[in-house]
């Protein structure tokens, strides 16, 4: 008996001691590939200065920086890793290579991600901007120890004015919760806390996520080569090149002239902007027929059938609302891996769903900087100072940690919310739920009807226009083709 008790500890503590080394390697591959990130955007001129005080500061809180980017892109990754296990299991079930992956493993990684999500929107992130801001308390010795006691003096008057705030909250929406005690901090205050900051994140998804995918058509055109119909590429190309050659002809006389320097400005800009059209024309020619006329159209038509399959997948989790209660998202202590799949249609219906999520966080990101509101934390390369990092790791981590939560409300997966994620109040509101279903269908597909109808009437408009500037003009008359040219693109 007590050779098997012996036998069941050494396995706990195996398994114990495998899931450990299989999170650190996960999250040191994370935190290496985030560090790379940032040192690609950081401003170098805070880290190379004179004063080693400062470089020292910016470059803990670059560490930081790295580790709450790492835990949003562990959250980021937390259902496509849950749920590509499972159909792994599925389909291996008797594999000893693939005993390691188990439900001990993925419910482990889940609360870790919530514990470190927590530790850094609560703790880190706000020690790192009180940490570059202070310079130390007046009459003490200056020094890196100097500004870390400011900073924890800032931070815990921080942590006593927020935690007033949720003892205020939980009292007017609880009255019998509101008499417990401190002592219920990390039981019921933290949570409670958190749970208000996702509910943030999901309504920030739910306003990003329908304008980011519209956004992801007009991004992902520029990143392509796109097809002009009706088009003559070398026509277009050489009325641009001399467009360019007399701009530059009048820059130069302007200099010598003494131009005023708004016409000298002005004129400038009209050089840039011709410039920069001559140099996208010439990479569409150097591209090839099948990259111009067959990559783009495909492209399109993805980015348009997973919108589509986003908004018909809300549609029918509407209806399962209306009809079924378990569609409501919920937790579950044991994820059960290996017993069933997830999808009605298998694993081909799980990698759709894997595809779908990170689709939508693509899109609530693009759709977060292109909004009025946060496209000046947009990061440049080489550009983003140490304020800007924090702020945009900052909302990452909200964005990201708010996408289970966002994905299992929509109905995008049947995957059940594990841990502390699945302790939301406001998750079994069915009011709640419902209302924030049909406000996603119904942004998305007025996003979507917009965008195209707009962009087809762009692009009908463009290529009938450039289809006339050959027939109307002669190929002699250059000057007047150009002046027809130049008039047309201030007109489109």
């Amino acid at each position: 008996m007590e050779t098997d008790d012996v036998s069941v500890r050494e396995q706990l503590f195996h398994n114990r001691v495998r899931e450990t080394i299989i999170c650190i390697l996960l999250f040191t591959c994370l935190y290496m590939v985030c560090y790379l990130v940032l040192t690609h955007f950081k401003k170098t001129a805070e880290f190379v200065t004179d004063d080693i005080e400062d470089a020292t500061v910016n470059k803990i809180a670059l560490w930081l920086c790295t580790f709450t980017l790492s835990v949003a892109a562990c959250a980021v990754l937390l259902l496509p890793i849950s749920i590509l296990s499972n159909e792994v299991l599925l389909t291996f079930p008797h594999s000893y290579y693939m005993q390691w992956l188990n439900g001990s493993l993925i419910h482990g990684l889940w609360n870790l991600v919530f514990l470190f999500s927590n530790l850094s929107l609560v703790f880190l992130m706000p020690f790192a901007y009180f940490f570059t801001e202070s310079e130390g308390f007046a009459g003490s010795k200056k020094g890196v120890m100097a500004r870390v006691y400011e900073a924890v003096v800032l931070l815990l008057l921080l942590a006593l004015l927020v935690l007033g705030i949720v003892w205020v909250a939980s009292a007017l929406l609880h009255d019998n919760i509101a008499r417990k005690s401190l002592y219920d901090l990390w039981e019921y205050y933290l949570p409670y806390l958190y749970s208000g900051i996702s509910l943030f994140g999901v309504l920030m998804l739910l306003l990003c996520t329908p304008f980011g995918l519209s956004r992801m058509f007009s991004v992902t055109g520029s990143l392509l080569v796109k097809p002009r119909l009706l088009e003559d590429i070398e026509d277009t190309l050489s009325c641009s090149m001399f467009e360019e050659n007399s701009l530059r002809r009048k820059l130069n006389c302007g200099n010598r002239s003494c131009l005023s320097k708004l016409n000298m400005e002005a004129l400038r800009q009209e050089y840039q902007t011709v410039r920069t059209k001559r140099v996208a024309l010439e990479m569409r020619r150097k591209a090839s027929p099948w990259q111009r006329n067959l990559g783009y159209p495909l492209v399109m038509i993805a980015l348009l059938a997973l919108t589509v399959m986003c908004v018909l997948m809300v549609c029918f989790n509407v209806l399962e609302l209306l009809l079924d209660e378990t569609a409501m998202p919920r937790g579950m202590e044991d994820p059960h891996l290996g017993m069933a799949s997830f999808s009605m249609f298998g694993s081909l219906g799980a990698a759709v769903q894997v595809v779908l999520i990170l689709y939508l966080m693509l899109s609530s990101v693009v759709g977060f900087y292109s909004s009025s509101l946060f496209c000046g934390l947009l990061p440049r390369a080489k550009d983003t100072n140490l304020t800007q990092i924090i702020a945009n790791c900052v909302s990452l981590l909200i964005l990201s940690s708010a996408l289970p939560v966002f994905s299992r409300t929509l109905g995008i997966t049947r995957f059940d919310l594990l841990g502390d994620f699945g302790r939301y109040n406001w998750l079994g509101n069915f009011y709640v739920v419902f209302l924030y279903n049909m406000m996603f269908a119904g942004l998305t597909s007025a996003s979507l009807i917009k965008t195209v109808t707009w962009a087809v009437q762009r692009e009908l408009i463009r290529a009938f226009g450039l289809h006339r500037l050959p027939l109307t003009v002669s190929r002699s008359t250059v000057p007047f083709r150009l002046l027809l040219a130049s008039g047309l693109s201030k007109i489109q």
